[in-house]
């Protein structure tokens, strides 16, 4: 993957150099930010009015801005009661991610969705916020916090000045500027370099005059850059998440609708993007209308995924292999896996190291995923590891893991020591879809190389498994090639699916709500358990189950394990 150096997952030392580095620039950028020279030239030249009036895709939600029309604002599970027209910037938020959302202006679309009341308000609290944080400080102007704030005000603008006075647009205008300009101003590197690049231009084309023509000339010139590295020639996003491929696709379609209403051609780079991210996006589209929970992205809201394909020729099919991802569909079920490593170096700060984790919908309702961690999650660091995916873990070990302490603070927590030997293939007949797929995570600590097998008959609507760890060099004699590891296959269960062990204490009964047949998961594991698991929606956990099948696997000679999904009514019961 572009965007990070390869050697430095596998030299601490180099790691720590490069943190180090990282902060020092930060800290001069910080500096020169607070600089009144740096305020000043921010300012100019000035904006000389309103040109177009972009619009958000992202669906709205009233409700949402009928509560902050009351004085209560709920974000991340967090609440801040301020009372009718009261001042959310003159009290502390209740976390952090609370208040990054808060000066994102991440409510503002749901808050306009009310009305000529929501417009109101929207306006007041702009100037409020201006009033406080509108010179410069740490958080609020922080790379992304200012990224969505600039890109959900530009989209807002016109709206807030239709009932603004002639010296309030000239501040809301001056403002979005100078947040633009300070975005473009930003360097650190290819990580979310479309993003602020697509935020300051959409600034841009709201502004007429020279302000605004500067800001469209810089930004299209950096997003083109941007693009060629942060959108895979299939689609995919540079950092393997079906969520970041979808919120970009997303923003490049509120620019490009903006573009034309100023009657600028859009850039030949950022019409591919689009072609290739609505690509990725339609192969992420899951049977349920969602999106997969791998890599560092949650599964979404259907309406939110419909918002970017609502221009999409419909009846074309999905492509079964993207951005290291494969696809598997039969009658009822449909698998994705993940085939590939996780994005390195700067890419890798909401990557996951979870090798050959897969999810399988059935009839269109999940069954089997991942914890689905996401970078807004409010959950721990150790939820991107392999035991929070439907995969295979192998004693108490890791194959990656994410920074912490001064590196992570300097440059986000990318993983490091993750695998990048990992092989796949498919096949097919008239019959059956069957992938064999392979990583070397566990072969510097246990000389094992995970082997994943697997075969979806299409006759019978049912998927085989097979987990084998496999020796990668023959014994030599040596006592600690005969030591057995414990391994676990993991399926972690939908929180709308109840696991229930069988009587066998082999088989497991899945069951979505409202299914009243279900799917059998049997096996021929050593010790068959239903745990505790979470799940995470919009960012908050939601308790749910996971099938752990356990076993032990002598280093010289291995293991495995095979296992079976098939509807019910297929199979009796187990005794």
């Amino acid at each position: 993957m572009a965007g990070g150096l390869p050697a430095l997952s596998r030299l601490p030392g180099r790691v720590f150099l490069l943190a180090l580095a990282q902060a020092l620039q930060r800290q001069a950028r910080r500096e020169w930010a607070g600089n009144p020279l740096h305020r000043w030239m921010l300012a100019r030249p000035r904006p000389e009015g309103l040109a177009a009036s972009p619009r958000n895709p992202r669906p709205v939600n009233p409700e949402a801005g009928r509560r902050i029309l009351d004085g209560r604002f709920v974000f991340g599970g967090a609440t801040l009661e301020t009372g009718t027209r009261g001042d959310p910037w003159d009290r502390p938020s209740p976390t952090r991610r609370f208040a990054a959302v808060l000066h994102r202006f991440d409510w503002m679309p749901d808050l306009l969705a009310t009305g000529e009341a929501g417009a109101a308000e929207g306006l007041r609290l702009t100037l409020d916020w201006s009033r406080v944080f509108g010179r410069w400080n740490g958080f609020s102007w922080g790379p992304e916090v200012l990224e969505r704030r600039t890109f959900n005000l530009a989209c807002a603008a016109t709206t807030l000045c239709a009932r603004a006075s002639d010296a309030e647009i000239a501040l809301i205008t001056l403002d979005l500027a100078r947040q633009a300009r300070h975005l473009l101003d930003i360097n650190d590197g290819p990580v979310r370099a479309a993003e602020r690049a697509v935020a300051a231009t959409l600034a841009g084309t709201v502004l007429s005059g020279e302000a605004g023509e500067k800001l469209i000339d810089r930004g299209l010139v950096g997003l083109e850059r941007a693009l060629a590295v942060t959108v895979q020639p299939d689609g995919g996003h540079a950092s393997r998440s079906a969520r970041a491929a979808l919120e970009l696709l997303l923003d490049l379609q509120a620019l490009d609708e903006a573009l034309v209403q100023r009657g600028i051609a859009a850039p030949d780079e950022m019409m591919r993007a689009m072609d290739r991210l609505t690509g990725a996006v339609r192969f992420f589209t899951l049977a349920d209308g969602c999106l997969p929970d791998l890599q560092g992205g949650e599964a979404g809201s259907r309406q939110y995924v419909a918002a970017a394909r609502a221009s999409e020729e419909q009846t074309q099919r999905a492509p079964v292999a993207r951005n290291g991802y494969q696809r598997l569909e039969a009658r009822s079920l449909q698998i994705l896996a993940d085939c590939a490593p996780p994005a390195e170096g700067a890419w890798s700060v909401g990557a996951c190291a979870q090798p050959l984790a897969i999810e399988v919908l059935a009839a269109g309702r999940r069954l089997i995923v991942a914890c689905a961690w996401s970078p807004e999650a409010n959950g721990p660091q150790a939820l991107r590891l392999a035991d929070a995916s439907s995969t295979v873990g192998v004693g108490d070990a890791a194959c990656g893991e994410p920074l912490r302490g001064f590196r992570a603070n300097a440059l986000g927590p990318r993983l490091i020591d993750a695998y990048d030997a990992v092989a796949a293939q498919r096949h097919e007949t008239a019959e059956a879809l069957w992938l064999e797929m392979s990583h070397e995570g566990w072969v510097p600590r246990f000389g094992l190389r995970h082997e994943r097998r697997l075969f979806l008959d299409l006759a019978a609507d049912e998927l085989r498994g097979e987990d084998r760890l496999t020796p990668v060099s023959e014994a030599t004699g040596d006592p600690e090639a005969r030591r057995f590891v414990p391994f676990m296959v993991r399926f972690h269960v939908h929180p709308d699916v109840r696991a229930s062990l069988a009587r066998d204490g082999k088989s497991v009964l899945l069951r979505a709500e409202g299914d009243e047949t279900g799917w059998w998961l049997r096996n021929d594991a050593q010790e068959v358990a239903v745990e505790t698991s979470v799940y995470f929606q919009e960012g908050l956990p939601k308790r749910t189950h996971q099938i752990v099948l356990r076993g032990a696997a002598r280093l010289d000679a291995g293991a495995r394990v095979r296992w079976k999904l098939a509807a019910a009514e297929a199979w009796p019961p187990p005794h």
